[in-house]
């Protein structure tokens, strides 16, 4: 029986039966069903919602079960056998996909739909509104050699990206560092010498074992007194996918090329212009404007701590040749001396038992559910699976979660959708469900898993968008969850809940130490919100250069002139960077957001959905950091709308005017 087709007929993946033959078959048959399916689409008279949308909404639902659970596994389980079919399966998804954006007989039977249906309500409208637009897109109105020249850019885009990320991970893995004697390893903090141990010992090793995976590669730049030891390290990081077989430069140029040729086949002056087709922001100087009005408001405040970081290496740390590798154990240096307090110095009261039961506490205190764990076949057994019910018992939604990193799992943290909550054609409610999946330190020996401050927020953040996504009531797919939402919004949830990190009465919720189950004494959380915002200048000037970088990239970038991908990166950081990497610095090439996932011209959005976060927050601030009242007016009018109208709607009327940036800057410490 092949797992992937049983699994078009249970509630959840059958991951623990799925196999890499199971892929290829179970797509092929799908599709074969789908196109069987459009051709009788095309063929009806009179169109309707019933006889067109829900079948197509029903083609999404079945094609999303059999491909889903597969580009979760390669993310979270990568193997050799799996990568090769998935690798086939992404062409040919990408190939179905452009089929069906250029059906014009699809296309005017969706239009009619559209036309000649009345009595559509909100949910539905905003879906063919949407498919019209995607449609438009996507190329459906070109003609002849135009159009057969854009469905092969597309289907090289998808390869493209698909490359561009495995080359990212293959690089990452490739590098490893065993140090065997002690003394080279000073003024790492006991927790990273544990799980370098412990990484050593499971590759049956000697010594301390460390990778570029963020949990190993970060203490070794923030504590490692050994120079040497912080300038491989750094130097591994930042050129990973930059040389030999794994070189991504011709990737990027490639990429981008293709991007260009095909936004100008839709009539857009190049691809950041295209971009903003689906996006909140109305104009392309609309965005730039934007990113250089906060850099100018930053980056005076990033000189200043600059200067005060090299003035404490020198003066202090005997550091005057301060080098790009040395910024991250200065700066935590200094964070020690400033404030006398270090992320290590927290993490014994950020334990993973703690944190999830207080961040469910939390959520629970604001939208009135409950969260239980319960059973269900997983990927992992470090993967936990549970269920959310409402104030009056009835399940909603559910999610998984898989915290920790481990080999041939994908580095970062994100939240992406199992099962969509949609009205099916037979009338039953199917409810959301979601994959939260982070790298973080798992439990050694017999201590739980301890995470700091800073992984603490990034659970936090991704539990926003799993909120957004369980927390719909939208009973159409196409703009259920986060379904339909504008990219520069879809940040909104999840930036928002990082705020509550910070809040005293929160962390009383579950920062306790894991020996004594004593609460943050006050003194150490004075010090932890002094710290809040140290560097703040520093790092939002880093967010800004990468979205100038992105957004500059797609808009001026010629493959063809003499300006290369470098001399855009660093032209933006001539205008807003205080730090100058090494000339050696390919970070480029393992930039994954904007060239393997859903950022191209859009990173753009992390900084304006923060400023809709902050601005969000501030309402809280104003009424009650848990006051039910304002937590369900949030709900209501942004978590439970999803893609099925404006967000700026929806945000206006929470907040009863438009955003402004005024609580980002409060926040950042930015005046």
């Amino acid at each position: 029986m092949n797992a992937l087709t049983e699994g078009l007929t249970t509630p959840l993946p059958l991951f623990q039966k799925i196999h890499p033959e199971h892929v290829l078959p179970a797509l092929d048959a799908e599709l074969a069903k789908q196109r069987q399916i459009v051709n009788a689409l095309v063929a009806i008279k009179q169109p309707s919602w019933s006889n067109v949308m829900l079948p197509i909404e029903n083609m999404d639902e079945a094609l999303s079960r059999i491909w889903g659970p597969v580009s979760h596994l390669n993310s979270v389980c990568d193997s050799d056998a799996l990568r090769e079919v998935y690798q086939q399966g992404v062409q040919k998804i990408s190939a179905w996909h452009t089929e069906l954006a250029q059906n014009e007989a699809l296309f005017t039977i969706i239009k009619r739909v559209a036309e000649e249906n009345q009595g559509l309500n909100d949910e539905q409208g905003a879906v063919l509104t949407h498919s019209i637009r995607d449609f438009r897109l996507s190329g459906s109105e070109l003609q002849g050699d135009d159009k057969t020249r854009f469905k092969a850019i597309c289907l090289r885009l998808s390869e493209l990206s698909t490359l561009f990320e495995q080359h990212v991970l293959d690089a990452t893995r490739a590098f490893t560092i065993l140090i065997d004697d002690a003394a080279d390893l000073s003024g790492l903090p006991e927790s990273a010498l544990a799980g370098a141990k412990q990484r050593a010992e499971a590759e049956q090793k000697q010594g301390w074992l460390f990778t570029l995976d963020m949990p190993s590669y970060l203490p070794v730049m923030q504590y490692a007194d050994n120079g040497t030891l912080r300038q491989k390290m750094y130097t591994a990081f930042v050129t990973r996918a930059s040389s030999g077989d794994l070189d991504n430069t011709p990737v990027i140029d490639e990429l981008l090329a293709l991007r260009k040729e095909q936004a100008q086949l839709l009539g857009f002056e190049h691809y950041s212009a295209y971009s903003l087709a689906t996006k909140m922001a109305e104009t392309c100087d609309d965005v730039v404007d934007f990113l250089y009005e906060l850099a100018n408001k930053a980056k005076p405040m990033a000189q200043q701590e600059l200067h005060d970081l090299r003035e404490f290496a020198s003066h202090k740390l005997g550091l005057d040749d301060v080098q790009a590798w040395d910024i991250p154990y200065i700066s935590e240096k200094l964070r020690l001396h400033t404030y006398a307090m270090s992320q290590e110095e927290l993490k014994p009261y950020f334990s993973e038992q703690h944190v999830v039961s207080g961040m469910f506490s939390l959520v629970e205190k604001l939208y009135g559910i409950v969260i239980r764990k319960a059973s269900a076949e997983t990927w992992h057994e470090n993967v936990r699976y549970f269920e959310v019910f409402d104030a009056h018992n009835e399940k909603i939604a559910a999610f998984y979660l898989d915290p920790y990193a481990r080999a041939h799992k994908r580095g970062g943290a994100w939240m992406d959708e199992c099962v969509v909550r949609w009205q099916k054609p037979d009338g039953v409610l199917q409810l959301p469900v979601a994959y939260l999946t982070c790298n973080f330190d798992a439990p050694i020996g017999d201590k739980p898993a301890l995470w700091t401050h800073d992984e603490v927020m990034t659970l936090f953040h991704e539990f926003g968008h799993g909120l957004h996504h369980m927390l719909t009531e939208v009973k159409t797919r196409g703009v259920s969850g986060i379904n339909g939402v504008p990219w520069d919004a879809v940040e909104l949830p999840s930036q928002f809940m990082e705020n509550f990190c910070w809040e005293r009465e929160v962390l009383d919720l579950f920062a306790r130490h894991y020996e004594t189950n004593e609460a943050i004494p006050d003194a150490l959380f004075a010090k932890m919100t002094a710290a809040k915002n140290f560097q703040s200048g520093m790092h939002m000037l880093r967010q800004l250069e990468f979205s100038l970088f992105d957004f500059r990239l797609h808009a001026d970038y010629d493959v063809h002139s003499d300006m290369s991908v470098q001399d855009v990166l660093n032209q933006v950081r001539h205008d807003v960077a205080v730090i100058m990497p090494p000339v050696f610095n390919k970070f480029q090439d393992s930039f994954s957001h904007i060239f393997a996932g859903g950022y191209a011209a859009g990173y753009y959005s992390y900084k304006w959905a923060e400023v809709l976060s902050s601005d969000a927050y501030a309402a809280f601030e104003e009424e009650g950091v848990l006051n039910a009242k304002t937590a369900n007016r949030f709900r209501t009018c942004i978590l439970s709308m999803s893609g099925s109208s404006s967000m700026m709607e929806g945000f206006t009327h929470f907040r009863g005017r438009k955003p402004n940036v005024d609580a980002l800057l409060r926040h950042a410490g930015i005046v």
